[in-house]
């Protein structure tokens, strides 16, 4: 097995990639704060213009419908989510617009963003003359900035494993910004890096992705990310459900990471113990784990056969649950 040395770069140095899979939605009206905080999980009347944070999207019976991160502005939100989400949460969220004056667009046209990620990433946005951003832990926080005479925005971004940017702007800025982000990156032992590195780090964060590992079936609290729950911001859609799992104290299955020892099985393989199902892997793949390569998965399983250690295997192999802190010691 060996690995790419561009998941060296992000995980060592920086890794510099096209952001393609990212699309925007605006929301203006005067009433999309109050409106929008009924809508999602996470606490939108917090948010002061820059502060950005992570939601879902639930239905009545507290299923998943998708995710976003919010970001405030003074006169709208913009959300962030990935592209293919974009005409399915405009159409639901348009069927909760009753009386309010609200409005949303659609304005993924026109934006270009690149990623930049790895423990030098801050010092390559600062002698590319961009700004830092600090978001809060969990959470991320939007900057917009001149360069070059060209209004472009930095966004600091979740990664619970190493810095995490965006910077968006127009093409052709975007185009110049990316050699530039690239060459700096180069003269910290970085570089370039593709689609393939940087799902290798998603892994390593543990990050579940909507549509993949997330799916529409799914609950909030079973996917692990205490992140995008607010338990004090008023009523929202699915709200009763979430707050009964709460009381309850927790979910019988939970989203966690595995390191697999065997033949590497496909998204969909499921985990048995002593011959019975008891979860499924979601996404699969190859990093480094304690400087070592290994082959890591993503997937739900029963909590208590986490809690009491039991043998969890897969058609070829056998599946190791990895503590939350296990991604820290990737390089």
């Amino acid at each position: 097995m060996i690995l790419s040395h561009e998941v060296r770069y992000l995980l060592e140095a920086a890794g510099v990639f096209t952001l393609s899979d990212l699309g925007w939605i605006r929301v203006t009206g005067e009433d999309r704060t109050r409106w929008l905080n009924g809508m999602v999980t996470n606490s939108i009347q917090d948010l002061k213009p820059g502060d950005g944070n992570y939601s879902f999207v639930l239905n009545a019976q507290g299923r998943i419908q998708g995710d976003l991160y919010t970001f405030a502005e003074t006169e709208a939100l913009l959300l962030e989510t990935s592209r293919a989400q974009v005409p399915a949460l405009m159409a639901l969220l348009d069927k909760f617009i009753i009386m309010d004056d609200v409005e949303l667009a659609d304005v993924s046209l026109g934006r270009f963003g690149i990623g930049l990620a790895g423990p030098k990433a801050p010092q390559i946005l600062a002698m590319a003359a961009l700004p830092v951003p600090t978001p809060l832990s969990g959470q991320a926080q939007r900057v917009k900035a001149l360069w070059d005479g060209v209004e472009v925005e930095v966004i600091g971004t979740y990664s619970p494993v190493i810095p995490r940017f965006e910077i968006w702007g127009d093409e052709l800025t975007m185009t110049r910004l990316k050699l530039i982000l690239a060459s700096a990156a180069a003269e910290q032992s970085g570089g370039p890096v593709t689609p393939e590195a940087v799902e290798s780090l998603r892994l390593l964060e543990a990050t579940p992705k909507f549509g993949t590992d997330i799916r529409d079936r799914d609950l909030p609290q079973e996917t692990a990310q205490t992140r995008a729950l607010h338990f004090a911001k008023g009523c929202y859609l699915g709200q009763e459900i979430v707050e009964r799992i709460r009381s309850r104290g927790a979910v019988h299955r939970t989203f966690a990471s595995f390191r697999l020892e065997g033949t590497l099985p496909a998204p969909g393989t499921p985990l048995e113990v002593e011959g019975k199902a008891v979860g499924e892997l979601t996404s699969v793949g190859t990093a480094p784990l304690s400087g070592e390569p290994a082959q890591l998965a993503l997937g739900f399983v029963r909590r208590e056969f986490i809690e009491r250690n039991a043998e969890i295997l897969y058609a070829g192999g056998r599946a190791y649950p990895l503590a939350p802190s296990a991604a820290s010691k990737a390089s």
